[in-house]
């Protein structure tokens, strides 16, 4: 029995691959790594297949078309066979420390019959550009060590969200929910933290420093000229989340989780409207107006809850002095916390 499935989606990844798989192999054969090349045209094939012959028990590969990181999580959910499923971006790596304590923590449970729906470790943003580090930790969130539902969680920061890189979940569960992430889609990561949560009954918090997330390329998804670009794909990704879960429904059933969604929808529909603001162009400033009004038909009270909160009403200043200053509080936030 496999513990645990780490998906590892690449695409052109020949130049860093090798360290995130070497971290992962340190799991021992107790692990499956599923390396899913996109359709890369540099040597990214040649070395997984490497790794899956020298590694025959440890690591398969699967070659497709080019479908985009979307596609590349959902093969790996498709294929998974461990209890668990990470993904780990071919970018980034994990630590190895933490890695053989969350190994021992999922024996446990497995060998008890005590799995948990997810499991949360922390992350730590490793910033290229000025060779820094920037823990995100979630001890003021959840209780440490101890099963807990939803009822037990505290106040989240704006920098604790529950991201890919801090989430492991049972791979059962993940399939159950029906989540079928967009191909050829950028931001996707928000679907998968998002969709499944619903369904999350039981979770558990190591304070470990698991995940390690390379930041600062100048062609990473993150960077703030890629995401301009790209800001279709973002507003793309909010509409999905919109429309996959009924949130209000959530209010009087279990109402932190509803908290929870409703916080981090409000946090998309900022961001996107952000990055469109900072394109400077008239259409993207109408593509702004244009994604509130699909939120208000779709669901009216979920409008007004989203407009009004704090982080949503910065993006909403009126005029152009007001897109101004949304802009200039965005640059402020941006260097409080770091994000690209």
């Amino acid at each position: 029995m496999k513990l645990i499935t780490f998906a590892v989606p690449c695409y052109n990844s020949a130049e860093y691959m090798d360290h995130c798989i070497e971290t992962l192999l340190t799991a021992g054969d107790e692990a499956e790594i599923i390396l899913i090349d996109d359709g890369s045209t540099d040597g990214t094939p040649a070395i997984a297949d490497r790794y899956a012959q020298q590694y025959p028990d440890i690591v398969r590969v699967i070659h497709q078309p080019n479908g985009g990181h979307g596609e590349g999580v959902n093969q790996g959910v498709r294929h998974a066979a461990g209890v668990y499923y990470k993904v780990v971006d071919s970018d980034d790596w994990a630590d190895t420390d933490a890695l053989k304590q969350v190994m021992d923590t999922l024996r446990t449970w497995v060998s008890n019959g005590t799995e948990v729906d997810l499991l949360i470790c922390n992350y730590v943003y490793e910033h290229v550009l000025d060779n820094t580090r920037h823990v995100v930790r979630y001890t003021h969130v959840f209780p440490e060590n101890t099963v807990f539902g939803w009822e037990d969680v505290g106040r989240w920061s704006p920098s604790e969200y529950l991201l890919m890189h801090s989430v492991f979940y049972r791979t059962q569960m993940l399939r159950d929910c029906g989540m079928e992430l967009p191909k050829h889609t950028f931001y996707v990561d928000n679907i998968f933290v998002y969709q499944p949560l619903p369904w999350v009954k039981t979770m558990y918090y190591m304070n470990l420093d698991f995940y390690r997330y390379f930041i600062g390329r100048q062609d990473q998804s993150v960077n703030e000229s890629v995401m301009v670009r790209r800001v279709d794909q973002q507003v793309k990704i909010t509409k999905i989340m919109l429309d996959c879960c009924d949130v209000m429904s959530l209010r009087s059933v279990n109402h932190k989780l509803y908290q929870y969604m409703c916080r981090y929808l409000s946090m998309m529909m900022t961001i996107s409207s952000m990055f469109l603001l900072i394109s400077g162009t008239e259409e993207n400033y109408q593509e702004k107006q244009e994604l509130w009004a699909y939120l208000k038909e779709k669901d009216i009270k979920l409008y007004r809850k989203m407009r009004y909160r704090s982080l949503s009403m910065f993006s909403n200043i009126p005029g152009y002095q007001g897109r101004k200053i949304s802009v200039g509080l965005y640059r402020i936030a941006q260097k409080i916390y770091k994000f690209n």
